[in-house]
């Protein structure tokens, strides 16, 4: 029987590429990938390819985007990555904490996105 095997590549969309990359690779410090689709910005994420792309289809200003996704990326130290995000005003959607999987906390992207950044653990 086929099966999904696993996520493979994740994208969100925004109607606003240029802030989506300053965002992305300014505030955050994700590295923009050399090739990606029009309409898209793709970041050399690991292990799982992520990409900011223009709507697939319309949607609504003020829709709750992504309600009911999780996001979830790892950082080297989520308590450090905290104290950058808030110094350049993103709001955070709660603070770090200890969770099952080390450190980690919610802060929301400029388009509405809710986006958890955790400490990786290393094994």
């Amino acid at each position: 029987m086929p099966k999904l095997i696993g996520p493979d590549f994740i994208s969100i969309q925004t109607r606003d590429l240029d802030a989506a990359i300053t965002f992305y690779r300014d505030v955050v410090g994700l590295t923009p990938a050399a090739k990606a689709p029009p309409g898209a910005i793709v970041f050399e994420t690991q292990p799982i390819p992520f990409a900011v792309r223009t709507p697939t289809q319309e949607f609504a200003d003020g829709d709750r985007l992504g309600l009911g996704i999780a996001i979830w990326f790892g950082c080297d130290d989520a308590d450090e990555l905290h104290e950058h995000l808030r110094a350049h005003d993103v709001t955070i959607v709660f603070p770090p904490k200890d969770g099952p999987f080390g450190r980690y906390f919610a802060f929301m992207d400029p388009f509405g996105y809710t986006v958890t950044a955790h400490t990786v653990l290393k094994s």
